[in-house]
């Protein structure tokens, strides 16, 4: 029998106008591998977060037009293609063409080389291959405090 570890963010949440985290997690681009976001999708959902999936081969901009759309607090990426220093970047580029302060984390396939240059780009949090659900959830609550202030 296994037991479920992720942490529960629901008390640990809070804006002035809900009390649940929104995320928009999308797979931009021609990567076609989506066990993972799915997977991630749920480890954020068990967690208590709201959770919006856009599906395969979004562009920046509908990705962009969905967060804002759906009201979300960030937005994460699934990159396994190899794009991200490319695609992770523009999703930054579109969110503040539409004027929408969301925090991005892109999780997946980074060579740690690329996690400073993917920061100074705009990128709240990088996730690598191997991370947890703690993890996982961890980094997307900093994201989003971060973001809102709290």
């Amino acid at each position: 029998m296994t037991t479920d570890t992720t942490p529960d963010v629901r008390s640990d949440w809070n804006t002035s106008d809900r009390s649940t985290l929104r995320v928009l997690v999308a797979k931009v681009g021609l990567d076609g591998h989506d066990r993972g976001v799915k997977v991630v999708a749920r480890v954020l959902r068990d967690a208590g977060i709201e959770v919006i999936y856009t599906g395969l081969f979004q562009t920046p901009e509908t990705v962009a037009a969905a967060a804002v759309d759906e009201d979300v607090d960030v937005v994460g990426l699934s990159m396994l293609s190899g794009a991200h220093m490319t695609l992770a970047p523009l999703v930054v580029q579109a969110l503040k063409a539409v004027d929408a302060d969301i925090p991005v984390v892109v999780g997946g396939i980074v060579p740690p080389g690329d996690v400073v240059e993917l920061k100074r780009a705009g990128i709240a949090e990088v996730l690598g291959p191997g991370a947890g659900a703690d993890e996982v959830v961890a980094a997307v609550v900093r994201a989003a405090t971060l973001s809102s202030g709290t």
